[in-house]
């Protein structure tokens, strides 16, 4: 008989984030949902993805320095560049067997951009 393979779980947390652009000539503030998603085959010992209360403290920790900045000021040109860089600050914080899947940011009028590893 064949062994089952355990089921696929992703768990999301998410908090608001408000950042400047500039553009061009222009100044462009920017409201966003950043939502962090962790994934993995399986629950842990106490059922769950990963430790939610360490992943938000993580997130709230990268998102602190960028809140109310010009993003150009940090060395970010843009959304995209902003989600990678969560991206990379918050892989550490999600342990093995689960993974970080996903760094996605959704503005106002509901565009989503997102980065994987």
């Amino acid at each position: 008989m064949g062994s089952i393979s355990p089921l696929y779980f992703e768990a999301a947390v998410t908090r608001p984030l408000s950042v400047v652009f500039k553009v061009g000539d222009r100044w462009e503030g920017h409201d966003y949902t950043v939502e962090v998603v962790a994934a993995r085959q399986g629950l842990d010992g106490f059922d769950v993805v990963v430790d939610f209360r360490e992943l938000e403290t993580a997130l709230d920790r990268s998102l602190a320095p960028l809140q109310g900045r010009l993003l150009s000021d940090l060395g970010l040109d843009g959304p995209l560049a902003l989600a990678r860089r969560l991206l990379a600050e918050l892989t550490p914080f999600v342990p093995a067997p689960a993974r970080l899947k996903e760094v996605a940011l959704t503005d106002g009028r509901g565009r989503r951009i997102a980065v994987g590893p």
